[in-house]
């Protein structure tokens, strides 16, 4: 056998795994809790909390750990937001059980403890799909929901955008200069790529006019 078909076949050396590696915190983690049911109010106005807790490593969150507790009517919000304002496809929450909602019945509905466990399982699937999706991360909604004691529904939909320290903010003013420079480049230069004396004028009208991106 050749040297070269030993070299090929040759077994590399692997690091052995320590302790830390096998037992330490994942690089990247995302973990959220849907627990400690609590059934408040009387009759129409009765209703179920749940304590939403959240542990991540997540440079996106604001916070590392956070609780705080929600109703199914929160869920629901959370749902059309993220449909009306992202690109994802989101997963259909528990259903509403209308019929365990019917007068006269003889049980608790939709407050007997075992549906309440069965949706508490399903809030809690549909929850970690939706912040395990990395578009669903920069919604502004979604970190309102997981780490703001309250609901703001008044609040303005926008992105979550991480900055590292390597990035520099630039001045809205520096890009629309840039932008209305770029546009008009082939106008006030000629084939020597030198700009024209006479079109002065006319790049400094340009850039005092409003610009929108």
């Amino acid at each position: 056998m050749s040297d070269t078909a030993v070299a090929d076949t040759r077994r590399l050396n692997s690091k052995p795994q320590d302790l830390t590696d096998a037992y330490g915190p994942p690089s990247n983690f995302l973990e959220i809790d849907i627990f400690n049911p609590q059934t408040v109010g009387v009759g129409r106005a009765r209703f179920t909390t749940y304590e939403v807790r959240m542990r991540t490593n997540l440079p996106i969150f604001k916070l590392k750990e956070s609780c705080v507790r929600r109703r199914y009517s929160d869920f629901e919000w959370l749902k059309n937001e993220l449909e009306r304002d992202s690109k994802i496809v989101v997963p259909p929450l528990p259903g509403k059980a209308l019929k365990r909602q019917l007068p006269f019945r003889g049980d608790e509905g939709i407050f007997e403890e075992s549906f309440i466990e069965e949706r508490r399982q399903g809030l809690e699937q549909f929850i970690n799909k939706i912040a395990g999706h990395p578009l669903a991360q920069n919604e502004r909604c979604l970190h309102m929901f997981l780490q703001e004691e309250a609901i703001d529904r008044n609040y303005v939909p926008g992105k979550i955008l991480v900055r590292t320290q390597k990035e520099k903010k630039v001045p809205v003013s520096a890009v629309e200069t840039s932008a209305q420079i770029s546009r008009h480049l082939p106008l006030l230069c000629g084939s020597t790529g030198t700009l024209h004396t006479k079109s002065t004028a006319l790049l400094s009208a340009e850039l005092a006019r409003p610009y929108r991106l």
